[in-house]
Order: structure tokens, then C-alpha cells, then sequence
């Protein structure tokens, strides 16, 4: 398993002995021993960055701990998330607050996700770098206007990690699109998927899919105005080469004045 980064969280809980002056430890700590102690009580006393949203942690659709609210909690949390530990067939997911990993949820049922096939030698360095991606906001940056990140999962197979991208609104084209280039550029060659194991697909295009009866017209309203921007945009075109064949035909021969 490839190295996860570990920045705020690793040594805050293995602080020297005394950090007093004049303890007798302190006249037979070197000057590396110092420099370390000095760096884990600034550590210590550094306020937490917080996050932009509130995050959870969930596994099999259950909430583990308490929300995420700065960089801290996340390393936290992650550094202490042996992913090689998670059984076949089990996901680990990082959703803001108020959203949940289903699908059929109010927040998602209009959405859909980008899913990455990687080889568990390093899905937990992927995995780490998609979080961060969540998180630090690229990934909504990359959405088009209006849009929104819903969270990040991770599922294990026999093989190979299946990292998820989920938004809500399945029909922007440039939010799909944006993911997509954030994440191939965001992440380095060695660690990058190969295009034939990544696939984008709307929640209501799986087959266990299933709509609750209250939001059903939703999805049938939503479905009705792609159907409809689909036969304008088409109409648009057809009457614009119309337009240009209409043109050429009116052109004078050439040479003749």
C-alpha cells in the first residue's frame, strides 16, 4: 500500500516528556530532540483550518464519528482509516453534512457520479487525494454554476478500489466534464486511471434504482426539459444549416461582378 500524506495530526499525541526548562530532562535532550518538541507544541497550539462545509464519515450508510469540521479532523479520521481493513463488497464514503450515500436521497436522486477503477496498491493514495480534492473545494470548482459536490466514496472488490464522485445535478454537461479534467490533472501520472476504468452514470440509470413515489415526478419533470433543450437544440441546428445552405445558394459565381 503506497504512503498516505499525514501533516497536522501525526505527532500531536507523542509529545515529549516535559516541555519545561528546567525539568531535568531538558539539559540532556539534543538539539534535534528540541527542535521536534519545539515543532509538536506549535502544532499543538495552531488553531484548526477549518472546512468550508461540515463533512461526515459514513460506512455501510451508518455515520461514524463526529462531523468533520477542520483539516485536522479529516487527517484525523483518515490517518486512522486502515483502508486495507474494509471487507469485499463494503464502502467507506465522506458526504457533506445533510447529504447521505443513496442514492434515492432527496439531495441526490437527480445526480449521478464518476467512478474510478483502481488497483488497491494504491486506491488508498487515490482515495486520500479525492478526499482532499472534496474537501479543499476543487471539485466544486470544477462544477458548473449551480451545481454541488455531494461527497466522495470508496468501495472495495476483489482487486481493485472503486473511488466515486457524486453531484447533484446530472444534466450539466460542463459539471460531468469539469470533474473529470480535475481529477486527471489534480492527480500525478503514476496514479492517474486508465480511460477504460472510469465511467460516469446517473443514480436513476442503476438498475437497483428506485425512486420514492413523492419524488418520481420529480425525476419525469427533470427528464421532460432535457427532452425538450435536446429537440430545441436540434431545431437550432437544423435551421442554422438551413440558413448557411440558403447563403451559399444566393452567392454570386465566381468572377462575376
Amino acid at each position: 500500500m503506497s504512503m498516505r500524506p499525514s501533516l497536522f495530526t501525526r505527532g500531536l499525541s507523542g509529545l515529549s516528556q516535559s516541555s519545561d526548562p528546567n525539568s531535568p530532562l531538558s539539559s540532556i535532550s539534543s538539539p534535534a530532540e528540541q527542535r521536534s518538541d519545539a515543532k509538536q507544541n506549535f502544532l499543538k497550539a495552531m488553531r484548526p483550518l477549518p472546512t468550508q462545509h461540515y463533512w461526515n464519515y459514513h460506512a455501510q450508510l451508518e455515520q461514524l464519528g463526529a462531523p468533520i469540521e477542520s483539516v485536522q479532523d479529516f487527517w484525523r479520521y483518515n490517518n486512522n482509516t486502515p483502508v486495507d481493513q474494509i471487507r469485499m463488497r463494503e464502502s467507506i464514503y465522506l458526504f457533506k453534512v445533510g447529504f447521505k450515500p443513496i442514492w434515492e436521497d432527496r439531495r441526490n436522486i437527480l445526480g449521478g457520479s464518476w467512478t474510478f477503477r483502481v488497483p488497491k496498491s494504491i486506491g488508498p493514495d487515490v482515495w486520500t487525494r479525492v478526499q482532499l480534492l472534496a474537501i479543499g473545494e476543487k471539485l466544486q470548482g470544477a462544477l458548473e454554476e449551480g451545481d454541488q459536490i455531494c461527497g466522495v466514496g470508496l468501495s472495495v472488490r476483489f482487486n481493485s478500489h472503486l473511488i466515486s464522485i457524486w453531484h447533484r445535478d446530472a444534466s450539466r454537461q460542463r459539471s460531468i466534464d469539469g470533474m473529470l479534467k480535475c481529477v486527471l490533472s489534480e492527480l500525478p501520472p503514476e496514479l492517474c486511471p486508465k480511460p477504460e476504468n472510469y465511467f460516469y452514470k446517473r443514480h436513476s440509470d442503476h438498475a437497483g434504482f428506485k425512486a420514492p413515489p413523492e419524488l418520481q415526478a420529480v425525476i419525469d419533470s427533470q427528464r421532460a426539459r432535457e427532452v425538450a433543450a435536446k429537440k430545441a437544440a436540434e431545431t437550432a441546428g437544423a435551421a442554422q444549416e438551413q440558413e448557411q445552405g440558403q447563403e451559399q445558394g444566393q452567392a454570386p459565381p465566381s468572377g462575376e461582378h
